[in-house]
């Protein structure tokens, strides 16, 4: 397991909204717009809460991976990153402790 993988994704997708490339499914997303990539997060948002509430592991981890992939795109298309998402997080949980 890379345990550097999520910013290795978070990268490439930052990638793909600048280069655009023809047939990548998150440039496709980012050329769709913010209704299209939040439509997106929505159906997983709500596609991932079915999987939690059938309680089906493989259907969970399914659903979590494609929720976090779109929050993801989600976030470059306002110009943010998962860096700037784990900061706060890090702030959070040092001030809880």
């Amino acid at each position: 397991m890379n345990p550097h993988f999520l910013e290795e994704l978070d990268a490439l997708i930052a990638k793909r909204k600048h280069e655009l490339p023809d047939g990548s499914y998150t440039s496709d997303l980012f050329k769709k717009g913010i209704d299209r990539i939040l439509r997106k997060v929505g159906e997983e948002t709500g596609e991932f809460i079915i999987a939690c509430k059938n309680n089906d592991p493989i259907e969970i981890k399914n659903e979590a991976a494609d929720l976090l992939f779109h929050t993801l795109v989600a976030l470059h298309a306002r110009g943010l990153s998962l860096k700037e998402v784990t900061e706060i997080l890090e702030e959070r949980h040092f001030k809880a402790d």
